[in-house]
């Protein structure tokens, strides 16, 4: 996601709703600072839509749903992001409206600008939802993919990284994989600025 700017006022979370109802950009809400999402790459939206194909290929058919980017996802009473690739399999998110509340897998796609956000405030964030079994970073400068996985009935997590167009990285829980190659295909990197 690229980088986003900050909103002058504080709102409240029902500001921030209303807001959002009215609004022909998304924003980003966190303790009551609102953030306006900037626009992306190509690539990230290449990649974005890879990624959210791959997934949907294998979850729709589990009665799960795949969203991508204009989905909010509530992390929790202050916190609601907008990540670029998010997995639900509860029927409440399925049959609501607006927000996700448990989702299973988040997908962020890494820029410049994005990085150490995705890579350290949003992880530390997403990591106290309940749901969440799988958090995935993926560069959209080279063969990058890192995965945080929950260990099964715990808040532990594991840790991989993924860098060889012939890595394929394993969702065990779902049965899932998705091989480097398939999220980078047709990918040509351009380098970071």
């Amino acid at each position: 996601m690229g980088h986003a700017q900050l909103v002058e006022q504080k709102m409240t979370v029902e500001e921030y709703f209303e807001l959002e109802k009215r609004s022909e950009i998304r924003h980003e809400y966190y303790n009551g600072e609102v953030y306006a999402m900037a626009g992306t790459t190509l690539n990230h939206n290449r990649i974005v839509g890879k990624v959210r194909n791959l997934l949907g290929s294998h979850f729709l058919s589990k009665r799960c749903d795949v969203f991508s980017e204009n989905v909010k996802v509530e992390v929790s009473s202050v916190y609601y992001p907008y990540p670029d690739v998010v997995v639900t399999c509860a029927p409440s998110d399925i049959s609501g409206t607006y927000i996700i509340r448990h989702p299973t897998v988040l997908v962020e796609v890494m820029s410049k600008t994005s990085e150490h956000c995705d890579s350290i405030f949003k992880l530390k964030q997403y990591k106290i939802i309940p749901s969440l079994q799988y958090y995935l970073l993926v560069s959209q400068y080279d063969y990058n993919v890192s995965l945080y996985s929950r260990l099964e009935r715990t808040d532990l997590w594991t840790y991989h990284t993924f860098s060889n167009s012939e890595d394929v990285v394993r969702l065990e829980a779902f049965d899932f994989e998705m091989s480097l190659q398939s999220i980078y295909e047709n990918i040509e990197f351009v380098p970071e600025e």
